[in-house]
């Protein structure tokens, strides 16, 4: 930026030398020669002043440049003991320094998503299996300047080097510890377990949050781990089913016991009516029954040849 506002104005001084000799030779008279030289020696001014502080502009060593908001800059010494970078300071906003001699970097402090490559680690029991990490990280901001003293590079290197080798030696010294099933089996937790391990191991410089494995088991292993799901559900079916059954049973004998008090209560009742209905049938409760139903004609018989009959008339 400061290259660029010293040739602006390298422009405006050789604009306005240049103009103000031109007009000074116009409102020269014809035989006013001093006049006049003073009119072309501000226009030889203009143009080898402009060219001079263009240069200049080129070639001065100062910058400014801005620090943004959620950024921790730093403006490192490129001289001195300490490996090239004696000493640091902590900057905000707008920043001037001098780019022979210092150098200004910006790390962020806000959350950061990164994600891996895909990459092979091995767990419990000898088996391999391909991991992808994905996680969100966030740079301590008192601790920025340590971190660079002792890496000397800037985020995006950190990330691929030294960040990447921290994250991937984490994930697989975990895995080691881990078998294969009881991965696939609790995800959550083994995940878990990875992210209290790099914050363990990074707790220096970075805090690591929301841990992604993305773990693939390998293909033989993916089958047996389908065939084991399969038996296990298949278990579980058959567990719910006989469940089922037992409860269709008991409904069964519930229906049955139903059933059958219902016909006790019946017969009981049948039994009962027909003991009241004998305690009733009496002779003399007969006789008034027949009485009861009998029309007033005697019966009548019609009788073959040769019949006797003896009829008692009482």
């Amino acid at each position: 930026m400061i290259t660029t506002i010293l040739v602006l104005a390298a422009l405006g001084f050789a604009a306005y030398k240049i103009i103000t000799g031109i007009r000074t030779i116009q409102d020269a008279g014809y035989n006013n020669t001093t006049q006049k030289a003073e009119g072309r020696k501000s226009v030889t001014i203009g143009i080898v002043g402009g060219v001079g502080l263009i240069i200049f502009a080129f070639i001065q060593p100062f910058a400014i440049e801005r620090v943004d908001a959620g950024h921790v800059g730093i403006k490192v010494n490129l001289t001195g003991d300490n490996r090239g970078v004696s000493k640091y300071q902590y900057k905000t906003g707008w920043v001037v320094y001098n780019t022979w001699t210092e150098n200004l970097y910006e790390f962020p402090t806000f959350q950061q998503h990164i994600e891996f490559d895909q990459q092979q680690v091995i767990t419990k029991g000898g088996f391999p299996a391909d991991i992808k990490p994905s996680f969100n990280y966030s740079l301590k901001p008192m601790a920025v300047g340590d971190m660079f003293v002792n890496l000397r590079l800037p985020i995006k290197d950190v990330e691929q080097g030294w960040l990447k080798n921290a994250i991937v030696g984490a994930v697989n010294d975990v895995a080691n510890t881990w078998e294969v099933d009881s991965i696939f089996g609790h995800r959550q937790a083994f995940e878990t377990a990875i992210v209290n391990e790099c914050n363990i191991r990074l707790s220096k410089w970075f805090a690591v949050s929301q841990m992604r494995s993305n773990i693939v088991p390998p293909e033989p292993l993916q089958e047996a781990i389908i065939a084991k799901t399969r038996s296990v559900q298949q278990a579980e079916a058959s567990k719910q089913q006989a469940i089922a059954a037992q409860a269709d049973g008991q409904r069964k004998i519930a229906v049955a016991k139903a059933d059958s008090a219902e016909t006790v209560i019946n017969a009981s009742a049948k039994a009962k009516a027909m003991e009241l209905t004998q305690q009733k049938l009496t002779p003399l409760y007969v006789e008034y029954k027949k009485v009861e139903k009998w029309d007033g004609r005697n019966s009548s018989t019609v009788l073959g040849n040769g019949s006797n009959t003896l009829v008692n008339v009482k």
